[in-house]
């Protein structure tokens, strides 16, 4: 039985990961200045290290990147109101340019702090204590809770008088966002799978 309740909880928690974290579906805070790339772009000034902000583009935006860097390093040291919009040109480009590499739009760099939700914070704490004991819990619990409300919005709905139009309707609703929720959640699972081959 233990088994079984870990391959469900890992299952679950893959198909949730896929559908909330997914670069269009989740609120990114790879555009956030305090979100990894920045923060990646901060150290590569502080270190003259181009290369630890070009991990975060696809190669074609390399010499964009090159560029922005070489600028920012080469006016960086005149005055503060310099540094500042230089450094500040320098994060813009390696996030959009990233945001672009994602197939996403650039919108701007966002303001630290943002409230990011439950499940990017928990990714990242997952990532830095080499745990996804955690995360996968609490996947899990927001699966299975999305489920079980659609699973009862249609048992509900079900047994509608046929005459009454506007009831089944209301029923057609709940059962085809049930089945495109479970639809979702198999095709996020099965396409994490087949990447793991």
């Amino acid at each position: 039985m233990k088994k079984c309740r870990s391959t469900k909880t890992a299952i679950l928690g893959a198909a949730a990961a896929a559908l909330l974290l997914a670069p269009g579906a989740a609120r990114a805070h790879c555009d956030g200045i305090d979100g990894p790339v920045v923060q990646a772009a901060r150290k590569a000034l502080e270190s003259d290290n181009v290369k630890l902000a070009l991990i975060w583009v696809q190669p074609d935006a390399e010499p964009a990147v090159r560029s922005a860097f070489a600028r920012t390093m080469s006016v960086r040291t005149t005055t503060p109101e310099a540094r500042e919009f230089a450094e500040q040109y320098f994060f813009e480009t390696v996030v959009r340019l990233h945001r672009a590499g994602e197939g996403e739009p650039y919108t701007g760099l966002k303001p630290a702090g943002r409230d990011l939700g439950p499940a990017i914070p928990a990714a990242d704490k997952a990532i830095a204590g080499a745990s996804t004991e955690a995360l996968a819990k609490l996947l899990t619990a927001e699966v299975e809770a999305g489920l079980r409300e659609r699973f009862k919005r249609v048992q509900a709905g079900r047994n509608f008088d046929p005459g009454d139009v506007p009831a089944g309707r209301s029923y057609v609703k709940a059962y085809v966002e049930f089945l495109h929720y479970v639809e979702g959640l198999h095709e996020a699972a099965a396409g994490l799978a087949g990447e793991g081959r």
